[in-house]
């Protein structure tokens, strides 16, 4: 379960295709560590702004300007405005998780005997592939900045993880999830 999501677009007035007299605020964000789609329900009187990290972990007193998570919603679901965020709120939450995703350069492995799981990167081809695993059996990546330093041809890790990411999001013919929660 995500403890933090980040907020894409904030509906006031609900979704336009909602029915009712009183529609309810809500607010499209994607989880931090699961990079789970999200529709939230703010709580009354709560200012939320595009790109703001917010609680909806599991203890209600914690959540300061979230009451609930209402649902997982698809990528299909998202507005124009959230799918237009979506790039520049990944890159932030890979480059807060750093470590994480640099420790994913360190260990990635093959998927079979044709397929390595770095070869799912959008734009990291063969020969940065074996760049990659080659200065890597040298001593591990301590940062993104050491990975392109070291690799001459990698140029914005964020940004590639970020489009496999959203790549995973959008579900198109994706076998193989890296970073995206089933």
């Amino acid at each position: 379960m995500e403890s933090y999501a980040y907020i894409l677009d904030y509906l006031p007035q609900g979704r336009a295709e909602e029915k009712g007299y009183h529609k309810t605020p809500i607010a499209l964000a994607i989880g931090e560590t699961e990079f789970k789609l999200l529709e939230l329900i703010p709580k009354n009187d709560t200012v939320i702004a595009i790109g703001e990290r917010v609680y909806i972990g599991k203890e209600p007193e914690k959540r300061a300007k979230i009451l609930s998570v209402r649902r997982r919603i698809s990528y299909s679901e998202l507005t124009a405005g959230a799918t237009n965020e979506l790039p520049y709120i990944l890159e932030a939450i890979i480059q807060s998780r750093e470590q994480d995703f640099v420790k994913f350069f360190n260990t990635a492995d093959s998927i079979n005997s044709r397929l390595h799981s770095m070869e799912l990167l959008p734009g990291l081809g063969n020969k940065i592939m074996w760049g990659i695993l080659d200065e890597r059996k040298k001593e591990p990546f301590k940062s993104f900045n050491d990975l392109t330093e070291r690799v001459k041809t990698l140029h914005n890790p964020q940004k590639m993880l970020a489009n496999r990411i959203i790549e995973e999001l959008k579900e198109r013919h994706e076998k193989y999830k890296l970073f995206v929660a089933k």
